[in-house]
């Protein structure tokens, strides 16, 4: 599944076919997909938390003791886990009263690879510095929608027209859970910096 990945990024209208046909559990999608691609942000950051430090632009940059690092990383990883699944519910949710509407299990199979280019967007995360980081989340936000808006007509077995409707719901619902993410992320990285002050 993490073979998928490339595919995505390049070819999404034909990766979708695939994943489709493929009919992978929730559990399969973790275990080979969301549990190592959720990695990427949070070992990058990890590693430029502790050795580059945070940089906003004004003084020196400011550096994560490993202890305080590794414990954030932890609580992020497991916030970006619930996210995905917390998505996936939304998806399913919004297809509420489409005849072919698709079970929990597959949206949130669905919302795990629509996160694809988040997750790789994080690698950014190896120089923390504000503005790019925030370039990098807003070029996987925006691919993230992309790959939602071509993924949607076929998933949900619905017209272009009819997957508009939840196309605005979910892109409206995963930009406040990514505003959450971000604030639960800035909130715990100045708890870490307050601690080795």
């Amino acid at each position: 599944m993490i073979h998928h990945v490339w595919g995505l990024l390049a070819h999404p209208n034909q990766e979708w076919r695939q994943i489709e046909h493929e009919g992978d559990s929730v559990t399969q999608l973790y275990v080979s997909h969301v549990l190592i691609m959720a990695l990427i942000p949070v070992v990058c950051s990890l590693i430029g938390t502790t050795t580059v430090g945070w940089n906003f632009g004004e003084g020196g940059a400011v550096a994560l003791s490993m202890g305080s690092a590794i414990a954030l990383a932890v609580t992020f990883y497991l916030a970006i886990l619930l996210a995905v699944a917390f998505m996936g519910t939304v998806l399913h949710w919004s297809a509420r009263h489409f005849p072919t509407r698709p079970t929990r299990n597959r949206c949130i199979v669905f919302a795990g690879y629509v996160a694809t280019p988040m997750f790789v967007a994080g690698v950014v995360a190896l120089y923390p510095i504000v503005w790019l980081c925030s370039l990098a989340v807003v070029v996987g936000l925006c691919y993230s929608a992309y790959l939602l808006y071509v993924g949607l007509p076929a998933f949900f077995n619905i017209t272009r027209k009819e997957s508009m409707l939840v196309f605005s719901t979910t892109m409206a619902v995963g930009v406040l859970v990514l505003e959450a993410l971000l604030a639960l992320t800035v909130v715990l990285w100045g708890y870490g910096a307050a601690m080795i002050s």
